[in-house]
Formats: structure tokens, sequence, C-alpha cells
């Protein structure tokens, strides 16, 4: 079975690589996984502070992964697998797919204009040391034409 990796966050392009992602997973017969990652805060001289801007931060991660993954449910019929990581995000996603040697592709989103975003330009430079591949879903891609490629 194809496992689709898709790393989620707020932005738009993620949206666009879990629609392609979960196109694909019902096309292929497969399924997904969703990873939602928390950055480590900077450092905070008050350690409740630092405490309470890290648990907001996992909630919100939480919360978005979760409305993700009932919007598959709800859209697709699949039931994801959901993941919330905290750590430095390509070190995060390498570890991810290290212990999950089932994941068959790691589905990413690149920004419509400007600059490709960290994961993308990380992955994309480095592919060739990975155990799948990595598909980089256009950020301004209609649904027409995604539902059309996926």
């Amino acid at each position: 079975m194809r496992v689709y990796l898709v790393i989620m966050d707020e932005t738009e392009e993620a949206g666009v690589a879990l629609r392609f992602a979960a196109r694909r997973a019902v096309r292929t017969g497969g399924t997904l996984h969703l990873l939602a990652l928390v950055p480590r805060q900077q450092f905070v001289a008050f350690g409740g502070i630092q405490a309470t801007i890290e648990e907001e931060a996992r909630l919100r991660a939480e919360e978005l992964v979760t409305a993700a993954a009932g919007s598959v449910a709800s859209e697709n019929g699949l039931s994801p697998t959901i993941s919330v990581r905290r750590g430095d995000g390509a070190q995060v996603v390498r570890d991810y797919l290290a212990e999950h040697r089932e994941v068959s592709a790691l589905v990413l989103g690149a920004a419509a204009s400007g600059v490709p975003g960290p994961l993308v330009s990380h992955f994309v430079a480095n592919a060739g040391q990975l155990a799948c591949p990595v598909y980089v879903v256009p950020g301004g891609m209609s649904d027409a034409e995604l539902d059309r490629l996926s």
C-alpha cells in the first residue's frame, strides 16, 4: 500500500499538497500520514513563559492537523495517521521517515511565488539521500488541475 506523507502547516501550499496526496492515495489504494511541525521556540529567560508559548504552539499544530485529517476523511473517505512533532523541520521529517519505512512519498507544497520554503529547498537539494521520492506540488495549482494530475 502506498503511504503519502504530507507536512501540514497553515499555508495555502500545504493545502494544495494535501489535496494532491489525498487524491493520489485514493487512486492508488493508499493512505496518508499528516505531520505537523512545532518549531523550537527561542529561549525566554522565564521558563514558565517559554513553556506556555511552546504548549500553545503544540495545541495550534494539533488543531491544524486534526482539522486537515477531518477534511480528508469527509472528502475522500481516508483516515490519515496524524502526528505532531517538535524540533527542526528538516530533521523532524528525516526522523519520521526513518521511523516509518512504509512511507512511499514525501509530498510538499511549493509557494506559488517567491523563493521556496526551507523544507522544499532542503528536500529537493537532498532528494537523492532519501528512501522515498519527493513530490513538490506547485502551490498555484487549481483544484481542477490537481484532480486531473493526481
